[in-house]
């Protein structure tokens, strides 16, 4: 191997070629990314491996890897299609259980791919603090239930944090469907039976209310019959009747009866022909309707199958007012031990806005304070008047700052704790500057694509839908309200279940659409993301870079109108690929010292100095 090589890259090949034989998938395309996980199409993502080949890595990319394969190997899309329950919490508790199924099948033949998975797992958990909860509430039912699966299907113990996690199920789940899970832990070769069998689980466990239809209910041909059968005797009555009474008739009157109906005949003719010279005239004088405007304005051939189930919602309606005062005191509690260093960042950030506050002057005036600067010129000719400068505010009074925090499933726990506390301490510091803030957050309203792939999935599939999940845009801060009437609003970014999938393209252009319809001078536009637009729905029929393509799409229109300034933080994620503005910090809690930076530069008055601050960021936090 030569010097220059890679060190990680026979790892990364030999891993490539052992998923591709566990899938059984030769022609599988396996990428390292940043990215998270996950495939789409045939290519695969797994997690980045650099020179250094830390045991971390290693474990996590394999693990990755095995899961995946496993997944790919064991799981017919018809099959779990056709079983997949229609509300959002059955939906991820059966996710959860055939995610666990698959990997029990490759466990019993490859335990060492089981161990693999395990690291991963455990390497998870611990991620997410699952270690060290004291409730079950504290813990999504569906990553429980996958863990129970999971432990009952293959007799091994899991990860000390997923242990821990299951341990606080468990009382419940055997309590409500022991005998199911069992049953369900001896039915893994067969997917349609471990399909019904998880279905009955989730019934057992108090959400068959969002099961929705079952699938192997025959239909009711009977009635249909039945029906028809009535409908054919009714008309065949109604004929005879019609018959006996034209019998009974004097022939006088039957006569008079068939030129009757020959007239009405007449008339329906002529009535219809008119209808149709009508209907022909209107078609020829009328334009026909305009288009709909495109999804899009960065990209028109960008293409949404439906936006009936797309919602932007006010943060305060998506859960009751106790609740969000409960969520957000569960917010202040966690992250009291950040509050210090974030506090003294927020000062920081006032001062050096306040210092500049008088700063800018207006010069070449008649009066004011004399402009010591220029009077060489009036040593050099006594006849030049004395000129003046007026100290003024800078123009940054007249400025709207929005903060778009991705709320996707990949940002829970930490990452997304920091960027609430940040968020809260960035609006009250600019409020206090006269700087307004608005505070938008972006996900989805289901995982797996929710109503509209339902919809899709009723027209028939058709090819090339577009975007294929329902979105969820929720506006935590308006800039033009009061801090203090909306901040309890950012706790409800604690909520289970909030967070699900990102796209990121139409979140952007939804935020830009936003900040250009204000009147202010000077529009600020940061982006707090931890990962790619991903959705696996859209994805998995659509092209494997769809969605990242359109965020491209979204950001040069952005850049390239220049009314917005676009700003980028991506949180263990290379952000700088998409924004020409960015920096990337490699640990959630580098993230206030980042945003205080980049606004901090971004006010600085001096172009030459804004320009050195800002690339000084990128090397600061990258």
């Amino acid at each position: 191997m030569k010097k220059t090589d890679n060190p990680a890259d026979p790892f990364k090949k030999a891993l490539t070629e052992a998923t591709r034989a566990l899938a059984e998938e030769h022609e599988l395309n396996v990428t390292f990314t940043a990215d998270p996980s996950g495939f789409s199409g045939d290519t695969m993502r797994l997690p980045q491996v650099s020179r250094r080949m830390s045991r971390d890595e290693v474990l996590m990319a394999r693990g990755a890897a095995d899961a995946m394969a496993m997944k790919i190997r064991h799981h017919d899309a018809a099959t779990h299609a056709r079983y997949t329950p229609s509300g959002p919490v059955a939906r991820e508790l059966y996710e959860a259980m055939e995610t666990a199924r698959c990997e029990a099948l490759g466990a019993r033949d490859m335990p060492g791919a089981l161990s693999n998975i395990d690291a991963r797992m455990g390497a998870e958990a611990e991620r997410k603090g699952y270690g060290q909860v004291r409730q079950a509430s504290d813990v999504p039912l569906a990553v429980a239930a996958g863990y129970l699966v999971r432990q009952a299907a293959t007799g091994r113990p899991l990860p000390q944090a997923a242990q821990h996690v299951a341990d606080l199920w468990r009382p419940f789940v055997e309590q409500q469907g022991g005998d199911t899970l069992d049953a369900a832990a001896h039915s893994l070769d067969d997917q349609g039976a471990f399909a019904r069998l998880s279905r009955r689980l989730i019934a057992d466990l108090g959400y068959g209310d969002q099961l929705g239809d079952d699938p192997d209910e025959p239909e009711d041909e009977a009635d249909e019959n039945a029906e028809q059968e009535q409908d054919d005797s009714g008309q065949e009555q109604s004929q005879q009747q019609d018959e006996g009474d034209d019998a009974e008739a004097s022939p006088e009157q039957s006569q008079e009866r068939t030129q009757d109906e020959r007239q009405a005949q007449v008339s329906m003719d002529e009535q219809s022909e008119d209808e149709l010279a009508d209907d022909a005239e209107m078609s020829d004088s009328d334009m026909p309707p305009d288009l709909p405007p495109p999804v899009s304005e960065a990209n028109p051939d960008y293409a949404v199958f439906t936006q009936a189930h797309d919602e932007e919602i006010r943060a305060e309606d998506l859960a009751e007012p106790a609740e969000l005062e409960r969520l957000r005191a569960y917010l202040d509690k966690q992250l009291d031990p950040l509050r210090g260093a974030v506090s003294r960042l927020a000062n920081k950030l006032q001062r050096r806005l306040q210092a500049q506050q008088n700063r800018s002057w207006e010069f070449d005036k008649e009066e004011g304070v004399l402009d010591a600067g220029r009077l060489a010129r009036v040593v050099a000719n006594p006849t030049t008047p004395l000129s003046f400068k007026v100290e003024k505010d800078t123009e940054f009074r007249d400025t709207v700052v929005t903060l778009l925090l991705d709320n996707s499933g990949s940002m829970r726990g930490r990452p997304i704790s920091i960027a609430a506390i940040c968020a809260d301490v960035l609006a009250r510091t600019l409020e206090r500057c006269s700087v307004k803030v608005e505070i938008l957050g972006f996900t989805t309203r289901a995982w797996k694509g929710g109503l509209s792939r339902e919809d899709w999935l009723k027209a028939g599939r058709p090819a090339g839908p577009g975007r294929l999940n329902d979105l969820r845009h929720i506006i935590y801060k308006s800039a033009d309200a009061p801090w203090r009437r909306v901040r309890p609003n950012l706790g409800l970014m604690m909520k289970e279940g909030l967070l699900k999938e990102n796209i990121d393209g139409e979140a952007l252009e939804w935020a830009h659409r936003r900040m250009v319809r204000r009147a202010e001078a000077r529009k600020i536009l940061m982006v707090i993301s931890d990962g790619a637009p991903v959705d696996d729905s859209t994805l998995s029929v659509n092209p494997a870079n769809y969605l990242e393509k359109h965020l491209r799409d979204v950001i040069a229109m952005v850049e390239r109108r220049k009314q917005v300034e676009l700003i980028a933080i991506g949180i263990g994620h290379d952000v700088t690929r998409y924004y020409n503005r960015a920096v990337t910090i490699t640990d959630a809690e580098q993230l206030a010292g980042a945003i205080t930076e980049q606004l901090a530069a971004l006010f600085e008055s001096d172009p030459r100095k804004r320009a050195r601050a800002m690339a000084g960021q990128g090397r600061r936090f990258g």
